[in-house]
């Protein structure tokens, strides 16, 4: 089928035995035959021999990410831009974990900020959870509706039915998934038991809701998880894989077009029944969130187009002294600053190194300059993962990682670069070559090139030791500048350091009686 790239049928035959090849409009077959042919392939949709082509949703303020992805064919099937949809003002919002000191502070942020007025609050006590009647009285005076359930979450029949219970006059337009224990313990110490315990109200419990609510139109569904899924905690295996699995279905939902948010908290100040033995600063750089910080961070996460956020209070400070960092945080860790000369030596040195080098090691080591400085944009652990020949494109590179190359390169090698660099020059050996020429090209030529090495030369003879020089070294400064020079101009011969240079005879006869005059006093003042 098609009409692209037309085929000769005989040439079709010829090289494929039993194959007849035809080029033809697809109106060919007639309005009623299209339509049998179309009904044909629905009735294969709904008995599963056929399946919809798979969908990437993208928030449309992640627009240009989608477009990049579309655009360097990573993607398979559609992608589709997903416009935010705002709660519906009448609609009901289901928190879990309500009955928790969190899910109370938050049942209390949706009423007061975000203007909710139906509040279904679910967890395992209901009503009977300290504080509760307190919390009802209270957002009951502000104007909303707020129903308290006892429900286990992980329960999908009780779900099912908490689920039911909302009102059609009031549907469900949010969820907000708080709800999880602890149960620490080494992994020598882990049980099917604890695991079950901690797995059971975080990750099964947020399956059971994205299942029983994926037909509804959801304006969002929050799931509270832990920064400890990305970092880790000691004695927390459970917990942390409870929470990767939350991390996990919210990123599932957002790229089938669901709303999904996960947000990886840290500790937070306000202590609950799960967090009450947890002593401030556990993890890796973590301080502990205020109430007021922590209910900001649910707001710009909220707002936020992605589908995981980490809301934690992190000092880069004690990063920077903890040598057992979680690879996942080093990219908060700056080196300390050691002055602004210092930091600009390492490109001066780079440049120098390679305005000393011989053509025929230049392009060698540009090669593996541009390799290694592509590596490290794409943050790739080895700059083998960049191999010569291949395009940038097809490795990932895009205008805004070409400049972060472009700018790595003109840092190290001293040039003026275009920002167009890596389109200019596709692949890192054409990049290597053009780099190379342009290395070249930079270099003095003529009297300049040798007033450069003159220039060069002296410096190393100020450096040499007052106490002299081995003899081979003496012999061979000596041969070097004893050499004539082009056109018969006389050279002067030197002695090792600590002697008397003598200038060569022709020099002398051309000497003036000044000149000479001034070489025996510079003599005689030396001794």
């Amino acid at each position: 089928m098609g009409k692209t790239d037309v085929r000769d049928p005989g040439t079709v035959a010829g090289q494929h035995p039993g194959v007849r090849y035809r080029a033809f409009d697809l109106m060919e077959a007639g309005p009623e035959r299209i339509g049998e042919m179309l009904a044909e392939v629905l009735g294969l949709f709904e008995q599963g021999v056929l399946r919809p082509l798979p969908v990437t949703g993208w928030d449309v303020r992640q627009a240009p990410a989608a477009l990049r992805s579309l655009g360097q064919a990573r993607g398979v099937g559609k992608n589709v831009l997903l416009l935010p949809a705002p709660p519906d003002p009448e609609g009901t919002v289901l928190v879990t974990g309500a009955t928790g000191t969190l899910g109370r502070l938050l049942a209390r942020h949706l009423v007061v900020a975000h203007g909710v007025r139906h509040l279904l609050l679910a967890g395992r006590r209901g009503g009977s959870a300290d504080g509760m009647p307190e919390l009802v009285r209270e957002l009951t005076g502000l104007g909303a509706s707020v129903t308290v359930a006892a429900c286990d979450v992980a329960d999908r029949a009780a779900l099912a039915a908490l689920l039911g219970s909302v009102p059609a006059a009031h549907p469900l337009t949010a969820v907000v998934h708080a709800a999880g224990v602890l149960d620490d313990a080494t992994i020598a110490g882990l049980t099917p038991d604890r695991l079950d315990r901690v797995l059971r109200p975080k990750a099964d419990a947020a399956l059971a809701l994205h299942e029983l609510t994926r037909d509804l139109d959801l304006a969002a569904l929050v799931l509270f998880s832990s920064g400890a899924a990305q970092f880790g905690a000691a004695g927390q295996a459970n917990y942390a894989a409870a929470n990767a699995v939350l991390d996990a279905l919210a990123a599932e939902r957002r790229a089938e077009g669901l709303p999904g948010l996960s947000i990886g908290w840290g500790l937070w100040e306000e202590r609950s029944a799960m967090t009450a033995a947890v002593t401030a600063g556990r993890g890796a750089g973590a301080g502990a969130l205020t109430s007021a910080e922590g209910l900001a961070l649910f707001d710009a996460a909220l707002d936020s187009p992605y589908a995981y956020r980490l809301a934690a209070r992190i000092a880069p400070s004690v990063l920077r002294a903890d040598d057992r960092l979680p690879a996942v945080l080093r990219g908060l860790v700056r080196p300390a600053r050691t002055g602004a000369a210092s930091a600009a030596a390492p490109a001066r040195s780079m440049a120098r190194q390679l305005a000393d080098l011989p053509e025929a090691e230049l392009y060698r080591t540009l090669l593996d300059l541009v390799r290694g400085n592509a590596a490290a944009v794409l943050g790739h652990s080895s700059p083998n993962l960049i191999r010569p020949a291949r395009p940038f494109k097809d490795v990932g590179f895009d205008s805004l990682t070409g400049v972060e190359l472009r700018n790595r390169l003109v840092s190290s090698t001293g040039l003026r670069l275009p920002a167009a660099l890596v389109f200019d020059h596709p692949t890192p050996e054409a990049l290597a070559r053009h780099l190379a020429e342009r290395a070249t090209a930079a270099r003095p030529t003529g009297d300049a090139a040798v007033r450069a090495g003159l220039d060069t030369l002296e410096t190393l003879l100020d450096a040499l030791p007052p106490d002299g020089v081995s003899d081979e070294l003496a012999a061979r400064i000596r041969e070097v500048l004893s050499r004539p020079l082009p056109g018969g101009t006389p050279a002067t011969t030197v002695r090792p350091a600590g002697d008397a240079p003598d200038l060569a005879p022709d020099l002398i006869e051309a000497a003036s009686d000044d000149e000479v005059f001034d070489y025996i006093d510079r003599q005689l003042g030396s001794a």
